[in-house]
């Protein structure tokens, strides 16, 4: 039966080497592309739209690099391109129908693509939806390329965009963290080391410490980045580029680099390029440790903020919401809080991607659907994690430097700064005993005339106690 003949009311039929089958008439995917939807139910969810558009880059690439090269008839060319270019809107998406996780190596994304383009190619040069003897989703719209060289690009380019957007993020974090160091620079705090009172920190000092493990974290997006941009367009199948003209092959890369505004290179080696997905475990790791480092700052404010009153309680979280049901007046962390979560679920996604990029075998990796899935959920997800930290969480957070004070002058860990001016074993008998009694370090070493008020003022000075390079004598001396 021929392709596009209607064999009911407001179906068509159209037919592939499994066999006929009707396709509602309307329509702009094809038989390959439903068979898909058919197969692959798995998450009920859509494919993401920036990969639809990196497909649609891809196609027009090729196209206008067909034209070039003189395999594609230039009236075709247009029409693909135009196709692409209504893609590109934000139109045709909802006939991208089948599922993120699919078997075949995404071979169900690029006919779904391949299909939509080349119906709507047809309507534009006056066809009708399904006759595909005035434009083919294989011979035409998929010329010179294989899913094994679409797919991993589309990945790449896809992966290059979200990462932008994660990355101004990023950037947003370190400036609301760079301002909030400033702002505490003057608190003293009781630093901790494994949950024990350690010696004296400034909260300013902590949040320029985050503010730094951002920005390396900034550095580590960079560098996943740079992994993005070689592709193996050209390769075809296995990287040997078979069925794509020599022309085409020399062409395909700058042309797509112009047309999408990334630069992309060719890489060096095709077969190796089709045949490993190192560098989206690469992307994903640098991705993670963005997460862990997020999640790490997220625990921190949970503890200083933590009570208010029969915790740390040393700095404020806004308010967002009511924490409890039963609990009048409780109010939870739940900016943190979400912050933890996104980061276990990425840090889940990069066992599942380092799993299917190991899982690949000889010339190809049949596992892109699930990397992708779990990459692009991640680099998402992160960029709204970080965007809600910053907005209604980093941004307000107060200091409450009373009890900061109070904490540290009450803490046993001030007698590190001490130890200088009275020896260690005496520092230690004064450490036993406020342990012993509850009574604070300075009435101790003031009671048993170890050091003056002055002194006691000057050793105990916040600079003075987070800053190195000033001995104990040479400090009572100034």
């Amino acid at each position: 039966m021929e392709n596009g003949k209607e064999n009911k009311t407001g179906y068509r039929v159209e037919q592939d080497s499994i066999g006929a089958k009707d396709i509602p008439g309307d329509v702009y995917y094809g038989v390959q592309s439903l068979r898909a939807a058919e197969n692959f139910r798995i998450t009920g969810l859509n494919m993401h739209p920036e990969i639809i558009n990196s497909l649609a880059y891809i196609k027009k690439a090729s196209a206008i690099t067909n034209c070039e090269s003189g395999i594609l008839e230039k009236k075709k060319a247009k029409a693909i391109v135009q196709a692409c270019d209504e893609i590109l809107t934000g139109k045709l998406h909802e006939y991208f129908i089948v599922d993120p996780i699919q078997g075949g190596a995404g071979t169900s994304l690029n006919m779904n693509a391949n299909e939509v383009i080349a119906n709507r190619a047809i309507e534009i040069l006056g066809g009708k939806k399904g006759d595909y003897s005035a434009v083919n989703p294989n011979d035409d719209v998929n010329c010179g390329q294989s899913t094994n060289d679409v797919i991993p690009t589309a990945g790449k380019m896809t992966s290059l965009r979200l990462l932008q957007n994660l990355k101004k993020e990023l950037l947003r974090l370190h400036g609301a963290l760079c301002k909030k160091a400033e702002e505490f620079d003057h608190v003293i705090k009781m630093g901790r080391t494994q949950m024990q009172d350690a010696v004296p920190i400034r909260l300013g000092q902590e949040f320029q410490a985050y503010s730094d493990a951002i920005m390396r974290d900034i550095h580590r997006m960079d560098n996943a980045m740079d992994e993005m941009r070689t592709v193996n367009m050209g390769g075809t199948a296995v990287g040997t580029g078979i069925n794509a003209d020599e022309a085409y092959v020399s062409r395909i890369v700058p042309n797509l680099s112009k047309i999408s505004d990334i630069q992309f290179v060719q890489a060096f080696d095709l077969i190796d390029a089709t045949q490993n997905l190192d560098p989206f475990v690469a992307v994903s790791g640098a991705v993670k440790a963005c997460a862990v480092t997020l999640s790490k700052i997220a625990n921190d404010l949970r503890l200083m903020s933590s009570g208010p009153r029969a915790g740390f309680g040393e700095i404020n979280l806004p308010a967002k919401q009511n924490g409890s049901s039963i609990m009048p007046g409780k109010v939870n962390p739940v900016i943190p809080e979400v912050v933890n979560q996104v980061a276990f679920n990425i840090i889940g996604n990069d066992v599942t991607i380092t799993m299917a990029a190991e899982g690949g075998q000889l010339e190809l990796n049949a596992f892109e659907p699930i990397v992708f899935y779990c990459l692009f959920q991640s680099i998402d997800t992160l960029a709204y994690a970080v965007q809600t930290f910053i907005d209604n969480c980093v941004t307000g957070i107060t200091a409450n430097e009373e009890r900061c004070r109070q904490l540290v002058e009450n803490s046993i860990g001030v007698i590190t700064a001490i130890c200088p001016h009275v020896g260690y074993e005496k520092a230690a008998e004064i450490a036993k005993k406020a342990m012993k009694t509850g009574e604070s370090i300075r009435n101790l070493i003031l009671r048993e005339g170890l050091l003056s008020e002055k002194e006691m003022e000057t050793v105990l000075d916040p600079v003075n106690m987070t800053e190195p390079g000033i001995s104990g004598k040479e400090l009572l001396r100034k």
